[in-house]
C-alpha cells in the first residue's frame, strides 16, 4: 500500500469510527424528546412473551420487560436519537428499582479507562453526583460522544452502587486493527481469547457490505476491508469486556449495529451465553425499520431524530 493509500485508508477508518462505526451519525443536535408514557410492567422478572408483530411500538414497559427477560442485554441505540436515551433511561430506572442489580457496561468508555473510572469513582465517594459523573466522564470518557445523553446513566449507576464498565476498543487501537491487524495491539493470547484468529469468512463479508452501506457507497474500495475488521475486533472487545458480568448480569449501552444479532456482539459469544442473551434494537420510525427489526432479538420502533442526511457528512472519493 502506497502513502498516499494508507494516508486515505486511515482517514476512512476514523470516518468509521466517527461516523459510522454504529451506522448513525453524531452529528445532530439533541431535540427536546417527546413525551412518553410510563407503565411498569406487573413483575420486572416475568418471561417477555413473543412479540404479536416482529417490529413493536416502543414503550417503557415493553422495554422494561425485554431488559428483564435475560441476564445478558445489549440494549441499542441511535446515538443521537434524545427520544431513545429517554426511553431507556425510564425503562432502566424502572427494572432496577424492581430490584435488578446488574452492572452497566458503555460503549462510550474505552476498555483501557477501566482503572482511571475506577479510581475517580473511589476519589469522589461522598460528593455530590452530578461531580461524580463529571469527574468520571473526564478521565475516562471517550472524545465524539454527546455526553448529556450518557451521563444520567453514570448518575443511576452510581445511586445504585452499580458497576460501571468500560467497555470498548479505543479510536486508535481499532484504527491500528484495521491498518495492521490484531497483531499491531493484541498479543497471541488475547487475540485467541477475543477470536480474532477464527472469524468466520461469511462475517468478514457482511461487515464489508455494512461498511459500503453505512458510507451510501463512497467509501474507497482499499479501505473497506481495514473498516469492517476494525469494527469486528470493536464487537469483540465489547463482547469480551462485559464476560466477567455474566453471572451478575449486565446491561450494554451500545448502537444498534453492535447489537445485531447475524454480525454483532452476539456472533462473539458462546452457544451457552448467547441463549442468556436478548438482543434489542431501537430502530427509527422511517422506512427502513421494518426491514431491520430481522436483525434483533426484539425491535421497537420510536421517533425518529430529526437531522442533516449522514451521506451528505461522508465526502465522495474519486
Amino acid at each position: 500500500m502506497s502513502r498516499a493509500d494508507r494516508t486515505r485508508a486511515v482517514a476512512s477508518i476514523a470516518a468509521l469510527i466517527v461516523l459510522g462505526a454504529c451506522a448513525n451519525p453524531h452529528e445532530a443536535t439533541p431535540a427536546k424528546p417527546p413525551p412518553l408514557q410510563v407503565s411498569l410492567p406487573a413483575s420486572p422478572t416475568m418471561p417477555l412473551a413473543p412479540p404479536a408483530a416482529l417490529l413493536q411500538d416502543a414503550s417503557v414497559e415493553l422495554l422494561a420487560q425485554a431488559i428483564a427477560s435475560k441476564p445478558i442485554v445489549l440494549l441499542g441505540e441511535v446515538h443521537d436519537n434524545a427520544a431513545q436515551h429517554a426511553l431507556r433511561l425510564q425503562a432502566l430506572r424502572k427494572v432496577i428499582e424492581a430490584g435488578a442489580r446488574p452492572a452497566i457496561a458503555f460503549e462510550q468508555f474505552d476498555h483501557g479507562k477501566q482503572a482511571a473510572l475506577d479510581t475517580a469513582r473511589r476519589e469522589t465517594e461522598g460528593k455530590d453526583t452530578a461531580q461524580r459523573v463529571d469527574r468520571i466522564v473526564e478521565v475516562a470518557g471517550a472524545h465524539g460522544w454527546k455526553w448529556e445523553f450518557y451521563k444520567p446513566y453514570v448518575a443511576l449507576a452510581l445511586e445504585y452502587n452499580l458497576p460501571i464498565v468500560a467497555a470498548n476498543l479505543s479510536r486508535m487501537e481499532a484504527m491500528r486493527v484495521g491498518m495492521d491487524g490484531a497483531a499491531a495491539i493484541f498479543d497471541a493470547n488475547e487475540i485467541a481469547a477475543l477470536g480474532l484468529n477464527s472469524i468466520d469468512p461469511a462475517l468478514e463479508k457482511a461487515q464489508e457490505h455494512e461498511v459500503e452501506e453505512a458510507h451510501c457507497g463512497r467509501t474507497p474500495t482499499d479501505s473497506i476491508a481495514p473498516m469492517a475488521q476494525a469494527q469486528i475486533a470493536r464487537d469483540a472487545m465489547l463482547a469480551q469486556s462485559i464476560q466477567a458480568y455474566f453471572a451478575r448480569g449486565v446491561i450494554l449501552l451500545t448502537g444498534n449495529g453492535h447489537v445485531r444479532k447475524d454480525l454483532g456482539i452476539p456472533a462473539h459469544l458462546a452457544p451457552a451465553d448467547r441463549a442468556r442473551t436478548v438482543a434489542i434494537g431501537l430502530l427509527e420510525n422511517d422506512d427502513k425499520a421494518a426491514s431491520m427489526a430481522v436483525d434483533f432479538d426484539i425491535a421497537m420502533r420510536t421517533p425518529a431524530q430529526p437531522r442533516k442526511d449522514p451521506c451528505a457528512l461522508i465526502p465522495t472519493h474519486s
